[in-house]
């Protein structure tokens, strides 16, 4: 392979990889805090596994 062709090549690639890296730095940047995502999971598991353990007769 010709050193020039080569050189171009790895050139191309190198904007390539530094163009996704800042896209996802971006995109990581842009993610919506989960605090209340995760405590709104957890109660709703607390509250399923409070509904299991309640007697049938309770719910009627």
């Amino acid at each position: 392979m010709d050193p020039e062709t080569h050189l171009a090549l790895h050139q191309l690639r190198a904007a390539d990889l530094r163009a996704q890296a800042e896209a996802h730095r971006l995109a990581t940047e842009a993610k919506p805090p989960r605090a209340l995502r995760t405590r709104v999971g957890w109660t709703l598991v607390e509250l399923g596994l409070r509904l299991a353990a309640t007697p049938r007769a309770a719910l009627a």
